[in-house]
C-alpha cells in the first residue's frame, strides 16, 4: 500500500504522543484526519418543511404531498411506496422496518418488521454437516412474513390526514406509466445481478443479457401496479389477503418457501415504547428491540458522555479510538443481550444506565487489542432510510429493508415484488457469521412468529423543548448504529454542520471482528497506518463507504436536509 506523506507525518505524531493533544498537529496532518473524502455533501435548506430519501423521486412525490396540505406521515407514506418501484434494491412493500416519530407533540415508535413463519424452526437453515448453509439468503425459503404494507397502513390510520388511496397513486402511476431509470435504480454490483439471474421472474423484471438496465431505459411494472392498486383499493387487505397473498402462497409452494396464507392475514405491527435518554442536554428519540438500535446506541453515547470529545478533535486518531472503543463494548452487548421481546426478557435499563456506562468507559485504554483476519461486511445498500419534516413541526424517521439488495433475490410471479431475506438475521447457528459481519446468541435464535433481531436505527434528537433538531437513520447493516451515533457526536459535541457531518470519513466497530472497519478511500487506505499505533487493525469496507444516511436538521432557524453525499439521492424543501 502507498503511503502518503501526511500519513507519515501523522505517524510520527502518534509515535510521540502528540495525537493525545490534537490542537498541537500541523495543518498538514489536521487536513489528513478531517475530510479527505471527495464528496460533497449535498444539502437542500427550507423553512418549513423537508424530505430526504435514497431516491429523487420518492424524494419529490413526498415533497409533493407536504405542499399539498399532507403530514408528515402521509408523505412518508408515499415515499416509502415510490421506493418500492423506483428503489428495488431496498424499497419494498416485500419486507419491513421501523418508524420513530413525534407526532403532535409525543413520540411513538413503530414495529412492522417481519417474523419468522409458524413452520420455522431453529436448525432449519443447518445443513448435513451442521453449518449453516445459504438458504437463509437467497430463495423463497430466506423470506420472513412482510410487514411493510401493515406497518405505513397502521401509521397512516393513526395519524394520517390525506385519503391512504390517493397516497398510493403516484407509485402506481411510476409502475404502470414507467419512468426512466436513474443512478439510485441500478445501485448495486455485479453480486446482485448474478443472485437475480438465478431466479426467472427476477431476470425477466431487472436484467437483459444478465445484466442491470442502464440508466437512461424505461422501466415498467404493470404486475406492480396491479399490486399496488389492490393496496390502494382495500388497504392492508389489499395485500395480506386475496389476490396478492394467494401470489405469494403459491409462490412459496412453488419453490420450497414456507409462509401461509395465516401468515400473511394474522401478521400485525406493533406501536412500541421509543427508547429515551439524554445527551448533551438534549432527548434522543429512537427505536427500542427487536431494533437494537435505540438501546445499542444509547450506550455507545452513554459511555462517550464521560469523555469531552471536543478535546479530541474533529476525526482524529485518538477520537476514532475513543468511539470505537466505546462501539465495540456497545456491540458485544448487543450481540449477547438482545432479542424480540417478546420470547426474552431485554435487559433496557443495563443499557440507559449511567453506572454500566461509566463502568465500560473505565475499561477504555490509550490501545486496543489486536485482530484476527476477518472480511468486513459489504451491506450499505441492503436497507433504506428516509427523512421527513413537516410544516406543523411533525418529524418522521423511518428505515425499511429486504435485508441483502434485491433480498432474497426472489419475485413473487404475477406481483412483480421482490420479497426479504430477513430470516438471516436471526441466529442462524451460536457463533456462526451472518451476512452482516455479526456473532449474535441464542437470544436471537428462530422461533416461529419471533420478529428478528435488527441494527436499524430510526432516531430523533430533541432540544430542551422538546422540538425536532436532528431527524436521522441510515442503510448499512451493523454500520447504521455507529453511522447515527456520529452524527449526534458530531453535531453536538464538535458543533459541525450537518454537511460536514455527512461527508466525514465513515469508520465502525462491532467487536467481532475485532476490526476497526473504515470505508474503502484515500483515507481509509491511510487509517491504517494511523489507527495502528492505538492496537487497532483496520479493515476496508469492499464498498467504498460503509452507511448510507439521510438527514435533516435545524441549523440558524431554518431546515438542512442533506442526502448521502457517496450516494444518489435527493433532499428537497421548502
Amino acid at each position: 500500500m502507498r503511503t502518503s506523506v501526511r500519513a507519515l507525518r501523522l505517524l510520527a505524531l502518534l509515535l510521540t504522543g502528540a495525537c493525545q493533544q490534537p490542537d498541537s498537529l500541523s495543518k498538514d496532518a489536521r487536513d489528513l484526519v478531517t475530510i479527505e473524502n471527495p464528496a460533497v455533501a449535498r444539502a437542500a435548506t427550507g423553512d418549513s418543511a423537508m424530505v430526504v430519501s435514497a431516491s429523487p423521486y420518492a424524494t419529490r412525490a413526498g415533497l409533493a404531498v407536504l405542499r399539498d396540505g399532507g403530514n408528515a406521515v402521509d408523505a412518508a407514506v408515499v415515499v416509502a411506496m415510490t421506493l418500492a418501484v423506483t428503489y428495488p434494491a431496498a424499497g419494498n412493500i416485500g419486507g419491513g422496518g421501523f418508524m420513530v416519530a413525534r407526532i403532535g407533540g409525543t413520540n411513538v415508535a413503530l414495529d412492522f418488521r417481519e417474523t419468522a413463519p409458524a413452520r420455522s424452526s431453529r436448525d432449519m437453515y443447518l445443513g448435513a454437516d451442521g453449518q449453516v448453509s445459504d438458504r437463509s439468503l437467497t430463495g423463497a425459503l430466506a423470506a420472513g412474513v412482510p410487514g411493510s404494507v401493515a406497518g405505513l397502513y397502521e401509521a397512516h390510520r393513526k395519524y394520517g390526514l390525506k385519503p391512504w388511496a390517493e397516497l398510493i397513486q403516484p407509485a402506481i402511476a411510476l409502475a404502470e406509466r414507467g419512468f426512466t431509470i436513474d443512478s439510485a435504480f441500478t445501485d448495486d454490483d455485479e453480486d446482485g445481478a448474478r443472485r437475480l439471474a438465478n431466479d426467472s421472474a427476477s431476470a425477466a423484471l431487472f436484467l437483459r443479457n444478465g445484466r442491470f438496465l442502464p440508466v437512461g431505459a424505461t422501466w415498467r411494472a404493470p404486475e406492480l401496479a396491479a399490486v399496488l392498486e389492490r393496496i390502494a383499493a382495500r388497504g392492508r387487505d389489499g395485500f395480506y389477503t386475496g389476490k396478492t397473498a394467494d401470489l405469494i402462497v403459491a409462490a412459496m409452494k412453488r419453490s420450497g418457501g414456507i409462509i401461509s396464507a395465516a401468515d400473511l392475514r394474522d401478521f400485525q405491527p406493533i406501536w412500541r415504547e421509543p427508547i429515551t435518554f439524554d445527551y448533551r442536554g438534549h432527548h434522543v428519540v429512537s427505536m427500542p428491540p427487536v431494533s437494537s438500535g435505540g438501546l445499542t446506541l444509547a450506550l455507545i453515547l452513554g459511555i462517550l458522555e464521560g469523555r469531552d470529545l471536543s478535546m479530541l478533535g474533529w476525526r482524529t486518531p485518538q477520537a476514532i479510538h475513543v468511539l470505537a472503543e466505546a462501539e465495540r463494548r456497545a456491540f458485544a452487548r448487543r450481540n449477547a443481550l438482545l432479542g424480540d421481546p417478546a420470547f426474552v426478557r431485554i435487559p433496557v435499563e443495563s443499557f440507559l444506565s449511567k453506572d454500566t456506562a461509566a463502568m465500560l468507559r473505565a475499561e477504555i485504554g490509550q490501545s486496543s487489542s489486536g485482530s484476527p483476519d476477518v472480511p468486513a461486511s459489504k451491506e450499505p445498500r441492503h436497507t433504506t432510510h428516509f427523512s421527513i419534516v413537516d410544516a406543523m413541526g411533525n418529524a418522521v424517521a423511518i428505515t425499511t429493508t429486504l435485508n441483502e439488495s434485491y433480498g432474497a433475490a426472489f419475485t413473487v410471479p404475477g406481483g412483480q415484488f421482490l420479497l426479504n431475506d430477513e430470516m438471516d438475521d436471526f441466529t442462524a447457528k451460536v457463533g456462526a457469521v451472518n451476512a452482516m459481519g455479526l456473532v449474535q446468541g441464542a437470544t436471537n435464535e428462530i422461533a416461529p412468529g419471533k420478529r428478528m433481531l435488527s441494527s436499524m436505527t430510526p432516531t430523533l434528537v430533541l432540544d430542551s423543548e422538546n422540538a425536532p433538531i436532528l431527524i436521522t437513520g441510515a442503510a448499512g447493516g451493523a454500520y447504521i448504529i455507529t453511522a447515527v451515533a456520529h452524527q449526534i457526536v458530531s453535531l453536538l459535541d464538535l458543533h459541525r454542520t450537518l454537511a460536514e457531518a455527512m461527508a466525514a470519513p465513515q469508520f465502525h466497530h462491532q467487536d467481532v471482528p475485532d476490526s476497526l472497519i473504515v470505508e474503502n478511500t484515500a483515507w481509509g487506505n491511510d487509517a491504517a497506518i494511523l489507527m495502528s499505533p492505538l492496537g487497532h487493525a483496520v479493515k476496508r469496507s469492499p464498498w467504498g463507504f460503509l452507511a448510507n444516511v439521510q438527514s435533516i436538521h435545524r441549523e440558524n432557524g431554518r431546515w438542512t436536509g442533506v442526502t448521502e453525499p457517496r450516494g444518489r439521492g435527493l433532499a428537497q424543501g421548502y
